[in-house]
């Protein structure tokens, strides 16, 4: 045969069978899936009228069939075969279809007898303490072979979780012979993946207002989130801290009771802002502003944020109000922004909606930036602005 020979070569049947193990259905059909054998390959051969005519093609092509079918090799595919009539040649067979007719025969012809095997123990082990995970193992059987080494820990872990749904406890604390917390952090998407299986979980992207952190989701204790605050009069510092770092539940609990708290988003601002009587400056939350709600003694004091001119910025802002009804912006104003033209960037995905708890003059800026009146998704990040502004917009307060 050569190269230019259209006639279907005995290395189709593996290359057909190794698609189908590439996309895992063989093995899924062994856990329940659609079964994929006996599997038919049409084969294009010779017409008749080109037996005659390349007759030493068509047998040498015929030869190369039956040296890899399974009565040569003993295993692999059959050989269906047509009749053809030839005036001159007379009665002749010719390959029609090859047929591979069990996973067995399947896995022998692309080597994969050990992976399936293996895949096999890995399902009956599963089934022994998680029949529910019967559909997803249809679903990624590649998946799970490529864990085989692990999947007795990984079912460990599952049957832990499923015994204890709402531990409370930190991962370190969880106690499981042969499994580490390293084990369980280098593998958080499988495992949310089976345990949303197991413990009959919406998947979190389809949930609203599912915790999508692992610890949160399935009852573990999350490292508490921190709140970074300074102190910007020297006469109230901490047994000497100005610089402090501390639990959101500790925050909340502050016994401290200063006239004004500046807001700022960016942590260099926060770092860098001046000295103020009377005065802290919480810096670094981003949009996890939520973590001041609880702050009851901030109700007490004037309230200051300074965020980006953006639409993000004023999303922020909006946010912080709900918390906080009495919340002033500062440095977010159309001046402030028509001042530093030159530093203007570009926003990346602007917010978009409605935000109904921002003043008449922040409402038009926000507005003005989300119809592009100064320039198309443009922002002035706070870091940009000119630390001589902040200077002269802090003397203006009436502290």
């Amino acid at each position: 045969m050569t190269s230019l020979n259209p006639w279907t070569p005995p290395e189709a049947v593996e290359a057909a069978v190794l698609k189908l193990w590439a996309k895992g259905r063989i093995l899924a059909a062994a856990v329940g899936g659609d079964d994929v054998f006996p599997l038919t390959l049409r084969i294009r051969g010779p017409e008749s009228s080109a037996v005659a005519a390349r007759f030493g093609e068509v047998q040498a092509w015929i030869r190369a069939l039956e040296a890899g079918s399974r009565a040569v090799r003993g295993f692999g595919y059959d050989i269906v075969w047509r009749e053809v009539r030839h005036r001159q040649l007379g009665r002749n067979r010719i390959p029609n279809e090859l047929v591979v007719p069990s996973a067995a025969e399947g896995l022998k012809l692309i080597r994969k007898q050990a992976e399936a095997a293996r895949f096999s123990s890995l399902a009956a082990a599963t089934f022994e303490t998680h029949t529910e995970l019967k559909p997803w193992l249809a679903r990624k059987p590649l998946v799970a072979l490529e864990h085989a080494r692990d999947w007795p820990r990984i079912l460990a872990v599952l049957t832990w979780f499923r015994d204890h749904p709402a531990s409370g406890l930190y991962l370190r604390q969880v106690d499981i012979p042969g499994i580490d917390t390293k084990f369980v952090e280098a593998r958080k998407g499988l495992l949310s993946e089976l345990l949303d299986v197991v413990l009959g979980r919406v998947p979190v992207a389809a949930a609203a207002g599912v915790p999508s952190s692992f610890e949160g989701r399935y009852g573990l204790r999350s490292k508490p989130s921190a709140i970074r605050f300074r102190l910007l009069d020297e006469e109230t510092s901490l047994q000497g801290l100005t610089d402090i770092s501390c639990p959101t539940e500790e925050f909340t609990r502050l016994r401290v009771n200063p006239g004004l708290v500046f807001i700022t988003e960016n942590d260099v601002n926060g770092l860098a802002f001046p000295n103020v009587r009377d005065a802290i400056v919480v810096f670094g939350l981003g949009y996890s502003l939520d973590r001041l709600a609880g702050a009851e003694w901030m109700q007490r004091s004037r309230l200051i944020y300074w965020g980006d001119i953006d639409t993000h910025g004023f999303a922020m802002l909006a946010r912080l109000r709900s918390y906080f009804p009495a919340v002033e912006s500062m440095l977010m104003d159309e001046a402030t922004l028509l001042n530093h033209r030159a530093l203007w960037v570009g926003e990346d995905r602007p917010f978009l909606g409605d935000l109904s708890l921002l003043t008449d003059a922040e409402r038009q800026l926000f507005e003005d930036l989300k119809t592009n009146r100064f320039g198309e998704r443009l922002r002035l990040e706070q870091e940009r602005i000119a630390f001589g502004a902040l200077l002269a917009t802090l003397r203006t307060l009436a502290f």
